[in-house]
């Protein structure tokens, strides 16, 4: 079979379920990564023999797509914010809305690190007086570029990479109830070389004991009752319980979140969710306690994300 045989067959096979233009991009990432060609390539190489080896590993990624089984599951990763993120069937696959809420998180900590900056050398050339009074004192909480970041329900570990990576100096906590969604996120951990504190717990059930200066979260906040609106792949391949919320309350993390926010977030900390877009005005709801309370949409146009300053 030439190269161009398998990439009919490879389309006539699953013409069902994907349009043309998906099927060509699937197929382009397979052959990139099973024969090392990109797609300039691909183009080349139309006459060129297939080995029955990659013929045979083609016929059984074909069979797997048929299930519905996401393709980025059976690559076993994907492009994140410019990383690579090892995917599996234990950990949701990023969604581009979370780039969004990261974009946003790192303009934010930037522009809070230089706060805590400016504030610390005015009031050494000053008072103490002058920091109390912009209501940004010095703290020995909050170090120089040192600031404590906590993830909650961290998945593939996307969230507390990205942010590891652009504040090499932040002390990252994160947090999952599934042991195996952990073992992912180590994995991406140890593979670009960033430490982040991995916690395997409830968090419902969590006392945190200690604060921090961000907190950020894409927790499960798909209700019981919208189970029919999510397509059959994600719902058979992808994890349930970072899917769907705990109980019939699609914002019981988004509750907790707000009550720990109130103990354990430092003042003028700051707070950014992932939150369901039918539910956006009552998430926001829960942080009008907040000196800063925003609902933010996402680039479909759809309430998204909530950012907060305490």
């Amino acid at each position: 079979m030439t190269f161009l045989q398998l990439k009919k067959h490879f389309s006539d096979s699953i013409s069902e379920m994907y349009s043309d233009s998906e099927i060509v991009f699937i197929f382009q990432v397979f052959a990139e990564e099973l024969l090392g060609l990109n797609s300039i390539q691909q183009r080349q190489f139309s006459d060129q023999e297939i080995s029955a080896e990659h013929e045979e590993k083609f016929n059984q990624i074909i069979s797997e797509l048929k299930t519905g089984k996401p393709y980025l599951q059976i690559l076993g990763e994907t492009e994140f914010y410019g990383m690579r993120i090892f995917v599996d069937e234990n950990v949701l696959i990023p969604r581009p809305e979370t780039e969004e809420l990261l974009e946003m998180a790192i303009k934010e900590i930037k522009r809070y690190i230089s706060r805590i900056e400016y504030i610390h050398l005015r009031s050494k050339q000053t008072d103490y007086k002058w920091a109390e009074e912009a209501k940004y004192p010095p703290s020995q909480e909050q170090e120089l570029k040192r600031v404590k970041i906590l993830d909650i329900g961290t998945g593939s570990g996307i969230i507390p990479l990205v942010l590891k990576k652009h504040f090499i100096e932040a002390e990252v906590s994160s947090i999952d109830f599934s042991e195996k969604a952990l073992v992912t996120a180590k994995k991406n951990a140890d593979f670009h070389q960033l430490e982040i504190n991995f916690i395997h717990t409830d968090y419902l059930s969590l006392d945190l004991h200690q604060k921090f200066d961000v907190i950020i979260s894409n927790p499960p906040y798909i209700g019981i009752d919208e189970a029919n609106d999510i397509a059959d792949s994600v719902k058979e391949f992808e994890p349930k319980m970072a899917l769907f919320s705990p109980t019939s309350d699609a914002l019981i993390f988004y509750r907790k979140i707000a009550e720990d926010s109130k103990k354990y977030l430092n003042k003028n900390g700051l707070l950014f969710l992932e939150i369901n877009q039918k539910l956006g005005e009552e998430t926001l709801e829960l942080y009008q306690d907040f000196s800063y309370s925003e609902l933010i949409k996402d680039l479909s146009g759809n309430d998204r994300f909530i950012f907060g300053i305490k």
